[in-house]
């Protein structure tokens, strides 16, 4: 090799051209999930191939929303997972959850039941504890606030009634809807779930806060207790 010959670029760097080109030619849609995972890989590791590591992480958590979804102490225990890749991932996470929010807030809930859904998943489905939210609707069933009233261990959250249409009450909302997270991954309602339900329904009611709906989350799929009847 002579003086002037360059050293060539490691087989990464051209991989990681292609895979923006291809990104940028078919959106997601053209990827797989570990590829998709290395395009968000490259800035927090920008001189290393990150193919083998995005593969660890989509076969430790299953999906690209499992892994960006995954609490940091879990990813860390990932092998060339740092604090800047798990930062990295929580900024990803935190960007989706405020657009499938976005695409949720101040529109009628009813009419656009898909969004708020997807909103659900995106915030709760892959929380490893038990998540209590509650949607406040005003008169034209438009959400109005999303907060969440308790996070409990994983397998209960404690819920106050009382609580929950008080704050309806200070809100100014005529209804809500319920919304918790079985880390499990099977939405099926328990009796517990039905017996703090009835009891919001019985607070609510003669305060004029109705109970629109109880969504349980699970891992990409949901149970809705008025379709269920029990509401």
């Amino acid at each position: 090799m002579t003086a002037s010959a360059k050293k060539p670029e490691p087989h990464h760097v051209g991989h990681r051209d292609r895979l923006r080109q291809r990104f940028a030619k078919s959106g997601s849609d053209g990827l797989h999930d570990y590829e998709l995972l290395e395009l968000v890989l490259f800035r927090a590791i920008p001189r290393r191939d990150v193919k083998p590591l995005a593969k660890d992480l989509i076969e430790r958590f299953g999906s690209f929303a499992g892994v960006i979804s995954a609490p940091n102490q879990r990813l860390m225990e990932v092998p060339g997972v740092s604090d800047k890749v798990a930062l990295e991932l929580k900024v990803v996470q935190a960007a989706s959850v405020k657009l499938a929010q976005g695409k949720m807030m101040d529109r009628p809930a009813i009419s656009n039941w898909t969004a708020l859904l997807d909103y659900c998943q995106a915030s709760m489905a892959h929380n490893e504890k038990e998540i209590f939210r509650i949607l406040f609707l005003d008169r034209k069933n438009k959400i109005i606030a999303d907060e969440v009233q308790q996070e409990g261990t994983i397998d209960h959250t404690p819920v106050y009634p009382r609580e929950v249409v008080k704050r309806a009450l200070e809100l100014g909302a005529s209804a809500i809807i319920l919304v918790h997270n079985h880390p499990s991954g099977d939405p099926t309602p328990s009796k517990a779930d039905i017996q703090m339900t009835r009891k919001i329904l019985d607070a609510g009611q003669p305060v004029g806060v109705s109970v629109h709906d109880h969504l349980v989350i699970g891992m990409g799929e949901h149970v809705s207790f008025k379709s269920l009847g029990l509401i």
